[in-house]
């Protein structure tokens, strides 16, 4: 929160201070407020100044308190330049609503607003707290945390997001509320006794178990939405089948065990999800809120444009870099998407992009960010803890997958460019290197925190809480020269000190709200995963499963590939990405496993399936949130974005068939930048090939033949295929140069602007 003195301040700055401006923004999605933040750089001409000063003037959001977290050159909140167009506040909020349900919360204003946010920043210092000094048993600890949760959770998510009114909450929702809580708190508080009662349990703890886990349920139906609650409701009345048919159980006899080992045991809903969530996630998910609190995401987005924003088409590759940074950090596909998006792509689309390709591009990008080293929206700390391995091998492995994936997406961003004769940013326009340098110490936090998980110095829970330290140290310092910098002349050391204390401690406080709010989502989601595993491991469903995709791949691990695709593009449509992988790591990854794929390429295969239903229709959330910011056609921008993804449909099945690619077999590491960057031109031939550009339209014939080259080049070499996988990768190259230089022939002199007819 931003007091009334220091805005001041940065009001009368902004109107008498000359910057050049660049087009860069974040926003923050926490609880109401939505942030468009810009940084000033040296250089830029007047004529810029001028428009920016007409933008600050003619906003409705000059004088409100806008929290952000962005980096800037003078720390100080500028509006964007009108010419960008960027969505507004209003918009933007709506578009998050509409798709990303986590965004969709009550509305708290005014002391009730106060008392929820202090609430939430009670919890994660208590999560913190507990993680690292409590030694109660794991069932006290999670159902105390879920208990929390559920207070929490219906503080914050209504029943119905078109009924929402400011500062109310029904009575149902408080008797929710309390009757959920009170029931985990009550497993918390007997949890001895209960625990040597075993299938023993009463009829007053089989109804406390049941209500538990529909209040869960109903928190889970408002936080992520119903595909996962159809999921756990028929694998719960399967289990009951199960044991009344299979086991010759009486109902109540079959009740009392789905009761007690859904709810009472470590094998339900306190199973080894929630227990990763509590112990690492809800950590890693605070220190996302305090990065982008000290305006890392403003740095990203400065050095995007640097590297970038020059070139051809530098608006879309600028979109690219900063969501991919930014949702690395962020976890969030759709969140991500309208943040960065309400500002990349309005300046897309007004530098010749079209509507469907802007917020394609964007969807692609966040999407991505999922699977971008070394944080992985969390992921990478859980995979570690799932597959058994260290950390800094997880984030290894990740590079060359993350490295296709982008440069797939910025082969067809950079031919669409050229079709349209698109130019860049111009260079007095782009933050300066010594602005970057500057302002290069907002990302110490994160390199503490990779550094410390690498060596192994300490826990993942207490790196996390470290780093947690070290980021609140770095935004003490950022607001410490923002606002000397901005100082009046009446201003003393002292009283500039005395702000900072208070902007630092407001961050802090909002920070630790966030990351509460961001967590209800995630654990909720874990809770039900934990259960999922529950029942398909009970009832011996995971067997059956696993035998029934074997029996129909047969001899051919391509058709279970697929199968297994399938399936967690259905299981992870609108799951947040920690738990996504949680419910992929104990549904399908085993299948993978028993079809012959190693640990590490099955687990990364579900991964990556699991968060590309956020750009796969028909669900495809990213998109379709793209597609609102880009006013463009939902379903056109949906496919699109797929195709702009395609290199993560490709690559999964590349290290799978070849684990040398992610260094699962012995290899050589000239093999593995060799095929890396073979890999790299099959892509750029599959992205001429669905774009339909090359210097010029490229006839249908040469575009399947691009294309199909394309994917024979991505197929690894290695010593031990020998000739053959060398012919294919030949023969593949070969072909895509050739199709490569008779469009240079053809086309290379001709008028760049020739429209691609993808």
């Amino acid at each position: 929160m931003v007091h009334r003195a220091r805005e001041s301040r940065i009001n009368n700055r902004v109107r008498r201070k000359k910057t050049g401006v660049a087009p860069t923004a974040q926003q923050d999605v926490d609880v109401r407020e939505t942030v468009v933040d810009l940084p000033p750089h040296p250089g830029a001409p007047d004529q810029t100044t001028k428009q920016t000063l007409e933008a600050i003037e003619d906003s409705d959001l000059v004088g409100e308190e806008i929290e952000t977290g962005i980096a800037t050159e003078e720390g100080a909140d500028i509006i964007m330049d009108k010419a960008a167009a960027p969505v507004e506040t209003d918009e933007a909020e709506q578009i998050l609503r509409k798709f990303d349900r986590e965004s969709n919360t009550r509305i708290w204003e005014g002391v009730p607003k106060i008392i929820v946010r202090a609430i939430m920043a009670v919890f994660s210092v208590y999560c913190i707290g507990m993680t690292l000094f409590s030694t109660a048993l794991p069932e006290v600890r999670l159902t105390l945390f879920l208990g929390c949760i559920v207070i929490i959770g219906f503080l914050v998510y209504p029943a119905n997001k078109k009924k929402v009114r400011t500062n109310y909450i029904p009575w149902y929702d408080i008797l929710l509320m309390i009757i959920g809580a009170a029931c985990f708190f009550y497993f918390a508080f007997n949890a001895l006794p209960i625990i040597k009662l075993g299938t023993r349990i009463d009829e007053v703890m089989i109804v406390i178990g049941i209500v538990g886990i529909l209040v869960v349920a109903e928190l889970c139906r408002r936080s992520v939405g119903l595909p996962i609650i159809f999921v756990v409701a028929a694998l719960l009345i399967y289990a009951f089948y199960f044991f009344v048919v299979d086991r010759g159980m009486d109902l109540m006899l079959a009740l009392r065990t789905v009761v007690y080992r859904m709810f009472y045991t470590t094998n339900g809903i306190i199973g080894t999800p929630i227990n990763v969530c509590y112990t690492y996630i809800v950590l890693f998910i605070i220190f996302g809120a305090f990065l982008e609190r000290t305006g890392i995401a403003g740095f990203f987005i400065s050095f995007a444009n640097r590297i970038a924003g020059w070139s051809s088409g530098g608006a879309a590759k600028v979109s690219v870099i900063s969501s991919a940074l930014c949702g690395m950090v962020s976890g969030s596909s759709v969140g991500n998407t309208v943040t960065t998006g309400s500002v990349t792509i309005p300046m897309m689309k007004k530098t010749g992009y079209k509507p469907e390709f802007a917020g394609a591009v964007e969807a692609a990008s966040s999407t991505g960010g999922q699977i971008m080293p070394p944080i992985m929206g969390a992921a990478a700390f859980l995979m570690a803890e799932y597959m058994g391995i260290p950390y800094i091998q997880v984030a290894a492995i990740a590079i060359i997958p993350a490295l296709l994936y982008f440069g797939g997406i910025f082969c067809t961003v950079h031919l669409e460019a050229k079709a349209r004769g698109l130019k860049g940013i111009p260079f007095n326009e782009l933050p300066t290197w010594i602005y970057l340098l500057k302002n290069c110490y907002l990302i110490i936090p994160l390199v503490v925190l990779v550094w410390i998980v690498s060596a192994g110095i300490y826990t993942m829970a207490v790196s996390a809480a470290i780093s947690i330290f070290v980021a609140f140290v770095i935004g003490f310092i950022h607001f410490l020269l923002t606002n000397w910098e901005e100082r009046t002349e009446e201003d003393t050391f002292g009283s500039v000190l005395l702000e900072t204390c208070k902007t630092a401690l407001w961050t802090a406080a909002d920070a630790f709200a966030a990351g509460a709010r961001n967590s209800i989502a995630v654990a909720v989601a874990c809770a039900l995963a934990g259960m999922i595993a529950g029942c398909i491991t009970v009832t011996g469903l995971a067997s059956m499963l696993i035998n029934a995709i074997v029996l129909a791949a047969g001899d051919f691990l391509i058709i279970g590939l697929i199968l297994t695709m399938l399936c967690c593009i259905v299981l992870g449509m609108g799951v947040p990405t920690t738990a996504n992988y949680c419910i992929m790591a104990a549904t399908c990854a085993p299948i993978l496993i028993q079809l012959g794929v190693p640990l590490v390429c099955a687990h990364f295969f579900v991964f990556y399936f699991g968060i590309l239903a956020d750009i796969t229709p028909p669900v495809a959330l990213a998109a379709y949130a793209g597609s609102a910011i880009a006013k463009s056609k939902p379903m056109k921008t949906a496919v699109t974005a797929s195709r702009l993804g395609i290199a993560a449909y490709i690559v999964p099945f590349v290290f799978a068939f070849c684990p040398a690619l992610i260094m699962q077999v012995p290899v050589e590491p000239y093999m593995v930048v060799l095929n890396t960057a073979m890999a790299l031109f099959g892509l750029f031939g599959v992205a001429s090939g669905l774009q339909g550009y090359l210097f010029g339209k490229i006839n249908p014939i040469l575009r399947v033949l691009a294309i199909v080259a394309g994917v024979a080049i991505m197929i690894p070499m290695s010593e031990a295929d020998g000739i053959a996988s060398l012919g294919i990768n030949a023969i593949g190259f070969l072909f895509v140069f050739g199709v490569f230089a008779y469009q240079k022939l053809v086309h290379g002199k001709k008028d760049k602007g020739t429209k691609a007819t993808a």
